[in-house]
């Protein structure tokens, strides 16, 4: 049987201690890992490096990128690590048309405003000139225009805010298509509905409605306009039921009613006519009598007292 290898305590002693350099190797370069990267943190949130370097702002159509910007305080100074979505949200919601706001933030330093607006619903006129009126039923007093597109809805008469609103509410409700299509709004109460709106269309008809639900039945108005000759324009009345008047037709109905007006008108007259001359009449047979006493010189007192005396002569006798 072979002696086997006999190992010096010499030779055992540096194998053993290879493996324990290897672990206070890895640990003291983990450290130092740490470390540097520490300093690297400390270093990058100090320095301009973590500082916002571009701002982009996206969706917005009334608002330039500046205006923007500068509502939301964030600079080239702000880290990109205290933009706060909540916080830049609110400041930005201050400005009347702004709807909503999303942040996002791309590093290493750009922030991306994702803004949506206010549609303008509307334009209310006052005068010769218009104000805008927004989705939410506000109106924009110090945004005056003297001019507007030809494709604007423009509001008259709407003077009362309640009136306004609700009528906003209900223009939002209707299919685009049928929102296109209108070019005036006038609201003009009648002593049967004090809710009375007139539509002035851009295809040439006028509807009449009342404010209250109109949204229902005039999102209808394509349907109801194909049944229509396009060539015979007039007032679709939807307050109702629904039925269509030609403006030649009512023209001949309000020529009708001015003639019945004018004959009553002169009926009128000849009544007051025949009222004075009655009125002259008995007038005159007043101081006729009235010359009549002074004539005879006999009042209607004495005559009174005359015909007192001879019933009592008369008495006397018998």
């Amino acid at each position: 049987m072979e002696k086997g290898k006999v190992i010096s305590l010499e030779e055992r002693v540096p194998k053993i201690k290879q493996p324990r350099r290897r672990k206070v190797n890895r640990k003291l370069i983990l450290l130092l890992f740490l470390f540097f990267s520490l300093i690297v943190l400390v270093v990058y949130f100090q320095s301009p490096l973590s500082h916002v370097k571009t701002v982009d702002v996206k969706g917005n159509e009334f608002y330039s990128n500046d205006e923007i910007v500068r509502q939301s305080n964030v600079s080239k100074k702000t880290s990109i690590w205290r933009v706060d979505e909540k916080t830049i949200s609110e400041k930005l919601k201050e400005l009347p048309l702004i709807k909503s706001v999303k942040v996002d933030i791309q590093l290493p330093n750009t922030v991306v405003f994702k803004v949506r607006e206010y549609e303008r619903m509307a334009y209310v006129a006052k005068g010769d000139s218009f104000f805008p009126v927004l989705e939410n039923g506000r109106l924009l007093e110090g945004e005056k225009l003297n001019e507007l597109s030809l494709n604007s809805l423009i509001l008259f008469n709407f003077d009362k805010k309640e009136m306004l609103n609700e009528t906003v509410n209900e223009l939002r409700k209707l299919p685009e298509e049928v929102l296109n299509s209108i070019s005036e709004i006038h609201y003009n109460p009648q002593e049967t509905d004090k809710y009375h709106l007139t539509f002035y269309m851009n295809d040439g008809f006028e509807v009449s409605a009342t404010l209250r639900k109109f949204s229902e039945k005039l999102s209808h108005y394509a349907a109801i306009k194909g049944q229509l000759d396009p060539n015979k324009k007039g007032i679709i009345d939807l307050e109702v039921g629904s039925f269509f008047k030609e403006y030649g037709l009512i023209e001949e109905e309000i020529a009708e009613e001015e003639d019945e007006k004018e004959k009553d008108t002169e009926k009128k007259k000849s009544e007051e006519e025949e009222t004075g001359k009655k009125k002259e009449k008995v007038g005159e047979d007043t101081e006729d009598e009235a010359e009549k006493e002074e004539e005879g010189g006999v009042t209607e007192e004495e005559e009174a007292e005359k015909k007192i005396e001879e019933e009592g002569e008369n008495e006397n006798e018998r």
